[in-house]
């Protein structure tokens, strides 16, 4: 079997037409069979994603915007002819909670893999699971006595592959693996770019889930600050790499893929307005690193599932000031960094954590972060909650005018112009 790379390299988009609803009937407090499209000047976008639960604040947000109708490709007929005939059944609240529990006793024991990177034709030696419903199951069982070679139906697997946590260096020498027959590839320049980012972002994603095991190791550090310099290189040379730097569209929340995420598009708005370079630099070790007081907080209300109580939204609160103090006693980190780290949760409005600053009082690091973390946190996929669309999502974070920068949010959207 050949290998194939650019078989990986397809969106699916509405192909066979349109039908058109009004907005009015979309249901609300209910998941959303099918994804929601509206024409915007023209273009078509879209705006939900298939499992997104539709509420008021978005029908709000809808009409606001003067799209009193909305559209879904010809091929969801006859889901939008159930939708409308009668309310979908909600799960019972006992098999969510049966379910999710023992998805996060599992969850931390998994590594996160990108699909695209498993290129037919090419032979592995680790198992591969597949999550979907709060469920691991495995598809591919492969060891070093036997090697599997993948095959084109690996694309037709609904849901996210992962892989155990201690066969992540078997999945780092396949990317290495890879990364020699890419360049042998007999594939167009542009598409060895695409791949060769994807290749990349799953490296970074190693070296950020290193580091969050070792947060106070100082080799780590150095090893995250290479890979903030690589991104700085990478979008600074070919400003649209930004996009293949991102894994947005269909995946857990896990918190080394958001703090790649966060970094990148952190850095990417420094270049944009314009930052000086080691401005820049400064910037993305911070907005990497901003999270990492999560190191410190317990998974069960890390990856809880629903609304946390008071007691546990104080606990997630304290991951700032937690972050603060490990990185404080790093030298590798910049003390210009820290405000990313310290004030990605503080508003404008005065109405963040953990000081409730606002207005001046929060630097341009933690500005910049703060709009990154929110977009990713919404366009990220959470167990019973579909990721939103970027153009939803950016459109949630205009609404709260009050405590974002609208300077910085305005070329934040611009930035992130061709991001669908």
């Amino acid at each position: 079997m050949a290998v194939n790379f650019k078989y990986q390299i397809k969106e699916i988009t509405p192909t066979e037409g349109l039908i058109k609803v009004e907005t009015k009937r979309l249901q609300t407090g209910i998941a959303l069979p099918f994804n929601v499209y509206v024409k915007d000047n023209g273009v078509v976008k879209k705006v939900f994603n298939r499992g997104n639960i539709f509420n008021k604040i978005f029908l709000e947000i809808l009409e606001e915007k003067g799209f009193d109708y909305v559209y879904l490709d010809k091929t969801e007929i006859k889901s939008l002819e159930y939708y409308l005939s009668k309310k979908p059944a909600k799960p019972k609240i006992q098999d969510i909670k049966i379910a999710f529990s023992n998805y996060s006793f599992f969850k931390e024991k998994y590594y996160q893999i990108e699909k695209k990177l498993l290129v037919p034709g090419t032979e592995i030696n680790f198992p591969i699971y597949n999550l979907k419903n709060l469920e691991f199951t495995k598809i591919i069982n492969a060891s070093n006595k036997n090697p599997v070679v993948i095959g084109e139906d690996i694309f037709s697997v609904e849901g996210e592959l992962v892989i155990e946590e201690k066969d992540i260096p078997l999945y780092e020498e396949y990317i290495k693996g890879l990364q020699d027959k890419l360049a042998k590839a007999e594939i167009s320049e542009e598409d060895k770019k695409v791949i060769s980012n994807i290749i990349f972002k799953e490296n970074s994603k190693v070296v950020m889930k290193e580091l969050l095991k070792d947060p106070r190791s100082g080799e780590k550090i150095k090893k995250m600050q290479n890979v903030v310099d690589d991104i700085i290189k990478r979008v600074i040379e070919e400003p649209d790499s930004i996009y293949g730097l991102l894994t947005l569209k269909g995946y857990d929340y896990y918190t080394y893929t958001h703090s790649i995420n966060v970094g990148v598009l952190s850095i990417g708005l420094g270049i944009h307005i314009k930052l000086e370079r080691e401005k820049i630099q400064k910037l993305g070790i911070g907005a990497m690193l901003h999270d990492i007081g999560k190191t410190k907080i317990p998974h069960e209300i890390l990856n809880k599932q629903g609304k946390l109580t008071d007691t546990e939204y104080r606990i997630i609160q304290q991951h700032v000031i937690l972050g603060y103090e490990i990185i404080k006693e790093n030298k590798e980190v910049p003390e210009e960094s820290y405000p990313a780290i310290l004030q990605h949760h503080e508003k404008l409005s005065g109405r963040g954590y953990p000081y409730g600053v606002k207005e001046k009082e929060i630097g341009l690091f933690g500005r910049i972060t703060a709009i990154a973390d929110c977009y990713d946190a919404l366009t990220t996929r959470r167990p019973y909650k579909a990721p939103l669309t970027p153009f939803f999502a950016l459109s949630i974070i205009t609404r709260e005018k009050r405590d974002y920068d609208k300077s910085l949010l305005i070329e934040f959207i611009k930035m992130l112009g061709n991001v669908q």
